[in-house]
């Protein structure tokens, strides 16, 4: 069960959400920026909970070539750098609503900057020209807040999606359930695998889904971003 202060957090990004759309991301763009005013303001490169969650993450994911990849929510690019490890042949896209993570980030993954692009982008508004052949989507959902707006991001994640591709969900449990209500609904999109880890201080679920269609070679570029 969630603790009063993660309910109190969930509570005031639903809060914000009554906001207009515009008005939402750039109190979020505020927001981040504010608490990324020191580095790795919440340990993802070193802790160890978020270092078993990332090394799970990637154990999810089929086996099987990805040419085109997009992380939602990257932050300072850690587990960027490890999906450029992970897939050396993949073009990769880290989005983030905040401009000084990014910065962070571009150094990050300064060694596979010739293959990354970092942009700038809110996941409710993110439109891509070309589609990706796997997504990431973790620990964001929350902030995107009421109703509508969950709806609207998760449509995004499944627009992104090229035929065949692969969507991986990470969020804490039980809570997923409600954050991934869409996306299990969408009828492009079904789900190919979960794991849930109970048996840490904070629960997480892995959910693999793979959208409806037979995968397509890309062999475009991706566009530039934060440099």
């Amino acid at each position: 069960m969630a603790q009063f202060p993660e309910i109190m957090h969930r509570a005031f990004f639903r809060t914000i959400s009554l906001l207009s759309q515009r008005g939402q991301g750039e109190v979020l763009r505020r927001y981040f920026d504010w608490w990324h005013r020191s580095p790795d303001p919440w340990r993802l490169g070193s802790d160890g909970y978020e270092q078993l969650k990332y090394a799970t993450t990637l154990g999810q994911v089929p086996a099987r070539p990805y040419e085109r990849i997009l992380e939602v929510g990257c932050s300072e690019g850690v587990f960027t750098r490890l999906l450029a490890s992970a897939h050396p042949q993949a073009e990769i896209m880290g989005i983030d609503i905040s401009h000084r993570a990014l910065l962070r980030a571009r150094d990050r993954v300064r060694e596979s900057d010739a293959r990354t692009a970092l942009v700038q982008a809110d996941i409710v508004t993110f439109a891509s020209g070309r589609p990706f052949d796997l997504v990431f989507c973790a620990e964001t959902l929350y902030y995107v807040g009421r109703h509508d707006r969950l709806r609207r991001a998760s449509a995004r994640l499944t627009g992104v999606l090229a035929p065949g591709g692969v969507l991986v969900m990470v969020h804490p449990w039980p809570e997923a359930e409600r954050l991934h209500r869409f996306v299990d609904s969408d009828r492009a999109l079904s789900r190919i695998g979960q794991h849930v880890n109970a048996a840490t201080h904070r629960p997480f679920s892995v959910a693999v889904y793979r959208h409806a269609g037979e995968p397509v070679s890309l062999h475009d570029d991706l566009p530039g971003g934060v440099r």
